[in-house]
């Protein structure tokens, strides 16, 4: 019997993988189908569908090895990352998908979500009050008008799949749709500035760098809680609160 291997697991979803089939379970339908519906019109490689039972979703595994990981060492080659960035540049000059995604919110719901969480992190004590107002005015940078593209919504290095120096597969669709997509390159490149100029280079087009800060400012300060929360380590060397002290 194929042993069954948990990935990732929180109170909102777990995927499992058994074999060469992953499993992802979300309580959350609508998630499901946004995932599908945008692996079956992003011009990028993507598992495939085996089947769906509400509320799981059965996936092919991908050929070859993530990037990496936050936190962690880098896996890539520098030819790697520039194929990332070529694939990841394919996505967003694509036709729009029908719904905004994550990173689709608009200035005003963004800035009113950042206040909060901003407010949050210093009343519980999560982070020193000096931080989170230089890491708060690094971020305002993110905060102006953008001109929507197809969009990942969460492109962590560990979703991108390589094998040699082709990208073989994206994983985890489910907050995909219209966004900014300077928040997509910020993602995938969140603690790994390092590899920032060779994923630009295969992406293939001038980017505002302030602007790739701001997002990695603004996604660290908005994830640390939750992260904390639902048993993960914001603080582990790489992380979120590291790249926050780094932009300051």
């Amino acid at each position: 019997m194929d042993e069954v291997k948990v990935v990732a697991a929180h109170s909102e979803r777990a995927t499992l993988r058994v074999g060469d089939v992953f499993l992802k379970v979300d309580a959350d339908r609508a998630r499901i189908d946004v995932e599908v519906e945008a692996m079956s019109l992003a011009p990028v490689p993507t598992p495939a569908v085996l089947w769906r039972k509400p509320p799981v979703l059965a996936l092919a595994a991908l050929p070859g090895t993530t990037l990496g990981r936050l936190g962690g060492p880098s896996t890539g080659s520098p030819a790697a990352w520039a194929a990332a960035g070529a694939a990841i540049r394919k996505l967003h000059d694509a036709p729009l998908p029908p719904r905004p995604g994550r990173a689709g919110r608009s200035i005003v719901a963004l800035a009113a979500e950042l206040d909060d969480e901003c407010e949050l992190l210093v009343t519980k004590g999560l982070l020193p009050a000096d931080l989170v107002t230089r890491s708060r005015r690094v971020a305002e940078a993110a905060l102006r008008p953008w001109t929507p593209a197809f969009t990942h919504g969460d492109l962590q290095i560990a979703h991108v799949f390589v094998e040699g120096d082709e990208v073989t597969g994206i994983i985890d669709w489910s907050e995909a749709g219209q966004g900014d997509p300077l928040y997509d390159l910020a993602t995938f490149t969140l603690g790994h500035e390092e590899h920032l100029d060779d994923f630009l280079a295969g992406y293939g087009t001038d980017i505002d760098l302030d602007v790739i800060h701001a997002w990695w400012s603004l996604r660290s300060l908005l994830a640390v809680r939750w992260l904390t929360e639902h048993g993960f380590d914001p603080f582990a060397p790489g992380c979120e609160v590291d790249v926050l002290r780094s932009l300051v």
